[in-house]
C-alpha cells in the first residue's frame, strides 16, 4: 500500500536548520547501512537494551520494509544523509499482514520484541482488542542529537498513527536514557508510565489535547524564530555572482554590506576575477576557507541551483536570492522556483526571496546590509516585512525621509519559503522591535497568519498594506483574480485579527510613526492646541469625521513662541479629559519650521501618558525623533484615529473559545474521508466534481457531528425573523464566517458582517451586532427582541465545525431567529479538498 503524499513535510528543527521527513523506502538499504554505521554503541544499546555493531541484511530488509498501515517508519534526512528514524508497530496484527509471522520478516528487534511475539501466537480476541494500540521507538544520530528531531518525529508519526486507526503508543525505554523518556514525557499527550524489569514503559494516548497543541505551537514558535535569527546574525557573507561590472546587482550587493560597515568577513565569489571592489575573491564556495554563515546569490536564474547544491556542500546556513527568473517568469521559471526550495531546505537552509531585494539587520553587533538599496533607515523599533521586492529601495528611503528607525528589514520577493509568518514569529521575540510593518500582496499560510496575528498583536502592534482592493495581487506568476471578499469584509478580518490594515504606504509610516514612538491613547478625546484657528478647526472637522472626540481647539494666537506652546501642553498634558494632542503649527509668512517650538513640543511629549502629535504645514517625519509631524491636519487625525482603534482593540476582553458538548470531530472527519474518497459517480458522490454539493441527507448527518440540526416540517415553518449564517474557506484568510438577514435588501446592500473562525464567545456576540439591520434583532422601536443568544450558540458551533473542517468549502444555514430558540430551516454544504498538504497538529513548512 502506498503511503499518502502529505507524510512527506520539510521541518524546522529546534537552531533553525532545516531537514526533510519522509516514510522509509525500501530502496533505503545502504542509508540505513551509513546512518546505522554512524551510531555510538551507547545510542545503539539505548535503542535494541544490547550491544548490536550491526545489523544483518535480514534485518536490514525487516526495517525497510513496511506496509504504511500496521508498521511505518518515517525517517529524517538532511541532503543524502539519514539522521534519524521513528517506527511503530501495531499490535495484534495479523499473521498474514506484511511484517506479521507469514511474510518471512527478521524477528523481535528488541523493544519490539513483543509485536513478534503478538504475530507469533496469532490473531486472537485478546489481540484484536490491542489493535488500537502500537510500539514506537526513536534513534537519533549522535552529532544531530539535541536539534528536537525526536519531537517533531513523534508528532509525525503520531499524526500517522492517528490515520491509521491507532490511538495510544507504548515505549519501553531504559531509565538512563533521558533524553528518550523527555521527548514522550514533554509532547503533552496523556501519559502513563510503569517501571518493570528494570524498564520504563510509557503509553501515551495520542488523541491532541490543548496541552499537546500548545506544545507543538510553542515548539515550531522557537525554531521558526530561530531559523530566522540566524538568517539575520550572520558572522560571515558570501556574495555570489559578485561582478567586477559597475552597478551590476552582485556588486552592489557587495558595496552595501562593506558601505554598512558589516562586522563580519565578506567573500566575493566570481569565477573569474581575483577582487571584486577591492575584496580578494574566490572562484567558488567551495573554495573559500573560512565557515559561511550567509549567501547572497545574484547568478542568473538558470544557474541558482547549482550555486545552491555548492552552498549545501559548504555547509551554508542560509541564503538571500536576488535573482530573477524564477515563479514570476511562468510555468519553467516556477518549477526552477520548487526545485530552489526542495534543494535548499533538503540541505538544512532557509531561502529568502527568490526575486528579493535582500536583508538588512541595524544591530551594532552585525550591521548587515545584505539589500540592493544603498542606504538604510537609523537603527529603530520598527521590524518590516515587504513581499514586493520592486517597492524595497522606495520603502526604506521613505522611512528613512520620515526617521523611522528599522531593527530589521526582509524583502521576500517571490516568497518561495520564508514569510512574513516567519518573521512575526521571530518578532514577537524580538526586544528590538516593538511596531510590525507588513506589505502584503498575499497570505501563504492564512490560518497560520491570523493564528499569529491574533496574539503577537495582544503586545504588539502589527501595521499592514494587503494590496488588492480590486484585485488579489498575486505573485509567482499566477493570473490575478478578484477578491472572494468585499473590502469592508477584508477591513473586519484583519481588524478582528489585531492588525491595522491601511490603505497607503503612506498611510503605513503615518501611523507607524505614532505606535513607534507614542504611548497608546487610552480613549477617543482629542484635545487640539496650536498658533492657527482655522487649522485648529480642520482638525476638529478631521477628528469629529474619524469618529474621535475633539475637545474645542485651544488657540494660542499666530504669534505663539516656544514658551506659549510648552505652557500650554504642560497644562493639557495633565488634565484627565484629554486622551491625545494634536499641535498645529503655521509658519509665519517669513518663517518655516521653528526649531524652538519644535524642541518645546518634544519636551513636554517626552514621558508623557498620553500620544502628542504635530501638524507643520508641509513637514513630515519625526520632530527631534520622537513626535510625528504631518504636513496638513488632516494625515495627523487619521493617524490618530488608526492608533485609537487598533488601542481599543488591544483593551478589549478577546474572549474564549468555549467547549461545545456533542461536538464529534473524529466521526465527522471519517465522514468527509469517506466522501471525499468515493469513486466518481457512486451514491456517496453524486456531483463528482471538484467542489460538490452534498444531498439533504449527508448535510444533515454531517452537521449532527457539530450539535446542529436542521428543522422540519412546522417547526421549519413558524414565525421569526429569517437569518443566514454562512462559513467559506477563504484562500486568503482561511475559515471565515458571516453573519446577516435572509433579506434581499441587506443582499443588495451587502449587509453582512464576517470574522475569523474559531469564534470566541465575545466574538459571536459582536458579530450578530455588527450588521446595520442588528436593531431589528434587539426589540427595535419596542418590538419583542429574538433570543440573540441561541443565535450566538449556532454561531460558535457553525465555526467550529468551519475551523476544524478546511474540506469544508462553503456552509450556508437559513435560520429563524425567534423570542425563544433559533430554527435552522434549511442547510446546504460543499466539500472540497483543500490545496496543500493536510495539517493534522504537526509542524512542516508550506509548500514552495
Amino acid at each position: 500500500m502506498p503511503y499518502p503524499d502529505h507524510w512527506e513535510a520539510d521541518v524546522v528543527l529546534a537552531d533553525g536548520g532545516t531537514a526533510h521527513l519522509r516514510p522509509i523506502r525500501a530502496g533505503d538499504a545502504e542509508l540505513l547501512r551509513e546512518f546505522y554505521a554512524r551510531l555510538s554503541p551507547e545510542s545503539i544499546y539505548y535503542r535494541f537494551f544490547s550491544p548490536r555493531p550491526q545489523l544483518s541484511d535480514r534485518e536490514i530488509e525487516h526495517f525497510t520494509t513496511v506496509d504504511y498501515v500496521d508498521r511505518v517508519a518515517l525517517i529524517a534526512t538532511i541532503g543524502d544523509a539519514m539522521i534519524a528514524v521513528v517506527r511503530y508497530d501495531r499490535l495484534g496484527r495479523r499473521p498474514d499482514a506484511p511484517g506479521g509471522a507469514g511474510d518471512g520478516s527478521a524477528g523481535p528487534d528488541g523493544p519490539g520484541g513483543d509485536i513478534w511475539r503478538a504475530a507469533v501466537t496469532g490473531y486472537t480476541a485478546a489481540t484484536a482488542e490491542s489493535a488500537g494500540t502500537a510500539e514506537v521507538a526513536f534513534l537519533v544520530e549522535d552529532a544531530q542529537q539535541g536539534r528536537g528531531l525526536g519531537a517533531v518525529l513523534l508528532e509525525h508519526i503520531a499524526a500517522a498513527a492517528r490515520e491509521r486507526g491507532i490511538r495510544r503508543f507504548i515505549a519501553d525505554v531504559l531509565p538512563e536514557n533521558r533524553r528518550m523518556t523527555t521527548v514522550f514525557r514533554a509532547a503533552g499527550y496523556e501519559a502513563q508510565q510503569r517501571f518493570e524489569d528494570g524498564v520504563i514503559r510509557l503509553t501515551l494516548d495520542l488523541e491532541p489535547t490543548e496541552t499537546s497543541r500548545e506544545v507543538m505551537a510553542a515548539r515550531e514558535h522557537r525554531a521558526e524564530s530561530r531559523s530566522i535569527e540566524r538568517l539575520l546574525f550572520p558572522r560571515s557573507v558570501a556574495v555570489i555572482g559578485a561582478s567586477r561590472e559597475a552597478r551590476s546587482v552582485g556588486q552592489t550587493v557587495l558595496r552595501n554590506l562593506l558601505g554598512g560597515d558589516f562586522t563580519g568577513p565578506v567573500f566575493p565569489v566570481n569565477p573569474t576575477a581575483p577582487a571584486v571592489a577591492g575584496v580578494r575573491a574566490h572562484p567558488t564556495v567551495a573554495a573559500i576557507p573560512d565557515p559561511v554563515d550567509l549567501a547572497v546569490v545574484a547568478v542568473p536564474g538558470e544557474h541558482v541551483n547549482e550555486v545552491v547544491a555548492q552552498c549545501a556542500a559548504k555547509g551554508v546556513h542560509g541564503l538571500v536570492v536576488v535573482s530573477s527568473g524564477f515563479g514570476e517568469a511562468g510555468p519553467e521559471g516556477r518549477a526552477r522556483q520548487d526545485d530552489l526550495v526542495r534543494l535548499a531546505r533538503a540541505n538544512g537552509m532557509r531561502v529568502v526571496g527568490p526575486n528579493c531585494l535582500g536583508i538588512a539587520n541595524s544591530d551594532p553587533a552585525v550591521r548587515l546590509n545584505a539589500t540592493l538599496a544603498p542606504t538604510l533607515p537609523g537603527r529603530g523599533p520598527v521590524g518590516f516585512f515587504s513581499q514586493s521586492g520592486a517597492l524595497g529601495i522606495t520603502i526604506l528611503r521613505w522611512a528613512a525621509e520620515r526617521g523611522l528607525g528599522l531593527s530589521t528589514f526582509v524583502s521576500a520577493g517571490n516568497r518561495a519559503d520564508v514569510s512574513g509568518n516567519d518573521l512575526m514569529q521571530y518578532w514577537e521575540e524580538d526586544p528590538a522591535t516593538e511596531v510590525i510593518l507588513l506589505y502584503l500582496e498575499s497570505i501563504g499560510n492564512p490560518r497560520k497568519f491570523t493564528r499569529l496575528a491574533r496574539r503577537i498583536s495582544r503586545a504588539k502592534p502589527i501595521v499592514a498594506v494587503k494590496s488588492g482592493r480590486t484585485t488579489q495581487g498575486v505573485p509567482l506568476g499566477h493570473a490575478a483574480r478578484a477578491l472572494s471578499l468585499p473590502d469592508h469584509a477584508v477591513s473586519a478580518l484583519f481588524a478582528q485579527a489585531g492588525v491595522v490594515r491601511v490603505d497607503t504606504l503612506g498611510d503605513l509610516f503615518d501611523v507607524a510613526q505614532i505606535l513607534a514612538y507614542q504611548p497608546l491613547p487610552t480613549g477617543r478625546r482629542v484635545a487640539i492646541v496650536g498658533n492657527s484657528n482655522s487649522i485648529g478647526l480642520l482638525a476638529q472637522d478631521a477628528a469629529t469625521a474619524a469618529d474621535l472626540d475633539p475637545l474645542p481647539p485651544v488657540e494660542l494666537g499666530p504669534a505663539a513662541g516656544p514658551a506659549e506652546f510648552e505652557a500650554a501642553l504642560a497644562e493639557i498634558l495633565a488634565d484627565e479629559a484629554a486622551d491625545a494632542v494634536v499641535t498645529v503649527f503655521a509658519p509665519p509668512v517669513r518663517g518655516g519650521l521653528d526649531p524652538e517650538v519644535a524642541a518645546a513640543i518634544v519636551r513636554q511629549a517626552e514621558g508623557a501618558a498620553k500620544p502628542v502629535i504635530a501638524t507643520y504645514l508641509g513637514e513630515r517625519g519625526l520632530l527631534h525623533g520622537s513626535v510625528p509631524s504631518y504636513p496638513a491636519p488632516e494625515d495627523a487625525v487619521r493617524a490618530l484615529a488608526y492608533a485609537v482603534r487598533y488601542a481599543e482593540r488591544r483593551r478589549r476582553p478577546p474572549g474564549r473559545v468555549p467547549d461545545l458538548p456533542g461536538v464529534d470531530r473524529d466521526r465527522a472527519r471519517t465522514l468527509i474521508e469517506e466522501l471525499l474518497a468515493a469513486p466518481p459517480g457512486s451514491a456517496a458522490d453524486p456531483a463528482p466534481v471538484e467542489r460538490r454539493e452534498l444531498d439533504p441527507e449527508r448535510t444533515a448527518e454531517l452537521l449532527a457531528c457539530y450539535g446542529i440540526e436542521p428543522a422540519d416540517g412546522a417547526e421549519a415553518g413558524g414565525a421569526g425573523v429569517v437569518t443566514q449564517i454562512r462559513t467559506a474557506e477563504d484562500p486568503s484568510f482561511g475559515a471565515i464566517v458571516s453573519f446577516g438577514l435572509a433579506d434581499p435588501t441587506a443582499e443588495l446592500l451587502e449587509d453582512r458582517a464576517y470574522r475569523l473562525a474559531p469564534l470566541t464567545d465575545v466574538e459571536a456576540a459582536g458579530l450578530v451586532r455588527a450588521i446595520r439591520a442588528a436593531p431589528l434583532l434587539l426589540g427595535h422601536r419596542g418590538a419583542e427582541p429574538v433570543d440573540v443568544a441561541a443565535l450566538e450558540h449556532l454561531l460558535l458551533r457553525a465555526s467550529r465545525l468551519s475551523d476544524d473542517l478546511p474540506e469544508v468549502a462553503r456552509l450556508e444555514l437559513e435560520v429563524a431567529a425567534r423570542t425563544s430558540g433559533a430554527v435552522v430551516r434549511s442547510a446546504r454544504l460543499w466539500l472540497a479538498r483543500p490545496p496543500g498538504p493536510r495539517i493534522d497538529h504537526v509542524r512542516r513548512l508550506r509548500p514552495s
